[in-house]
């Protein structure tokens, strides 16, 4: 079975066919700069073990015109990994906000569609990208059902105490203002991987999984399933990620447009666009905020010094909530790659058993790792995520429910 997996954003997106039940890539994409002048698309094509990449440039006016040019491509003698496209068996779609009327993914008709339309004021930015994603595939792949995995379907299983936030109660009723989440495939895949991984049985697994990226979020999972989660109704709170704040006073929302004269748009553009480390040293990308720290950058020192201390500041909270932790995960971009932010986050934390072997940390590779150090009792991982894959699996069990 070929499932094709779409990620849309608001002017890209990425897709992927795997071959299922083993998961193995055919190929993947991204179209970029959709809307604008000229365009990219870039195609990678995995045949007899070996990749290769073909980069186009040419104008996609919408998301129609981009997922035409890769249609194309995805039967092309020589670039196409289909002979016809009723090989697609179902197509996956990436779909950010839930809320409670998605608790588990879906095959998407009308009434779905209008339910994911409707939830669009909690994920502006993210849900009528992906509902547009679902709508172009619906209509070039007439015979191939599309299945909707929500980013807070695993979220979906925190109590209360959890996801309520103390303010009059009729908001919640009303308005369903609560914690939703996010990152809930890369969280879920990563949990399960690592529960694998260590030998354990994921229904009796406690771990804490640190998705760190350009976005961030962390999550409390117990016995198997979210029991807390760092990001909100939003995926502005919690964690200091590349231009998001995260978690700060909300007092600071009047105060901050009383004495600068910004509406409520332009503040929330700048809590999303324009803070986090962006806002700290003008630098969102960690890579270049290193380069800076080692030329004695002050400024890219004190923001790493400030992401660094939110996530430990959530990893303490969240060993006391899960009480027995089995281990603590690193995924994403930063959470793969950057050996100085696992260092920092795990600095001096022996007393709960968690400690990283410096040479183990440095390593780069595709695969899971276990980086403790000899003696520490709370093994610490690297977990490459493959959010592609967690929907492919989660369209396949929807496909055969």
């Amino acid at each position: 079975m070929k499932v094709l997996v779409i990620n849309c954003g608001s002017s890209s997106f990425k897709y992927q066919i795997l071959e299922m039940p083993k998961g193995e890539t055919l190929c993947s994409g991204l179209v970029e700069r959709i809307g604008d002048a000229i365009g990219s698309l870039t195609h990678k094509v995995v045949k007899n073990g070996e990749e290769k990449k073909y980069p186009f440039e040419q104008p996609f006016p919408d998301h129609t015109a981009g997922m035409h040019a890769v249609v194309k491509l995805l039967t092309d003698p020589e670039m196409g990994v289909v002979k016809d496209l009723s090989e697609i068996t179902a197509v996956g779609h990436r779909t950010v906000q839930g809320g409670e009327r998605f608790i588990n993914a879906c095959i998407v008709g009308e009434e779905e569609k209008q339910a994911i339309r409707d939830l669009s004021p909690l994920a502006p930015l993210h849900n009528p990208a992906n509902l547009q994603g679902i709508e172009v595939a619906q209509k070039l792949f007439p015979n191939a059902p599309s299945v909707a995995v929500f980013d807070t379907e695993f979220h979906a299983s925190m109590p209360p105490q959890s996801y309520l936030y103390a303010v009059p109660y009729e908001y919640y009723e009303k308005l369903r203002v609560r914690r939703y989440g996010f990152h809930g495939t890369s969280h879920q895949y990563v949990s399960e991987t690592a529960a694998a991984f260590l030998g354990k049985k994921i229904e009796e697994f406690n771990c804490i999984t640190c998705h760190l990226g350009n976005g961030c979020s962390m999550a409390a999972v117990k016995n198997g399933k979210c029991f807390d989660t760092s990001m909100g109704m939003t995926p502005l709170a919690g964690l200091v990620m590349g231009t998001r704040c995260g978690d700060i006073d909300p007092a600071l929302h009047p105060y901050i447009m009383e004495n600068t004269g910004m509406d409520i748009k332009q503040l929330d553009t700048m809590l999303n666009k324009q803070s986090g480390l962006k806002g700290l040293c003008g630098m969102n990308d960690m890579r270049d905020i290193h380069a800076a720290r080692e030329k004695g950058d002050k400024a890219a020192q004190m923001a790493f010094d400030v992401f660094t201390h939110r996530i430990r500041s959530y990893l303490g909270a969240y060993y006391a909530v899960l009480g027995r932790v089995d281990a603590i995960i690193f995924t994403a971009g930063i959470g793969e790659n950057d050996n100085h932010c696992r260092e920092a986050v795990c600095k001096d934390l022996a007393h709960l058993g968690i400690a990283i072997d410096l040479e183990k940390n440095s390593k780069r590779s595709g695969d899971v790792r276990n980086i403790s150090a000899p003696g520490a009792t709370v093994p610490t991982l690297v977990v490459p995520t493959n959010e592609e894959l967690a929907i492919a699996k989660a369209t396949l069990r929807v496909l055969q429910q």
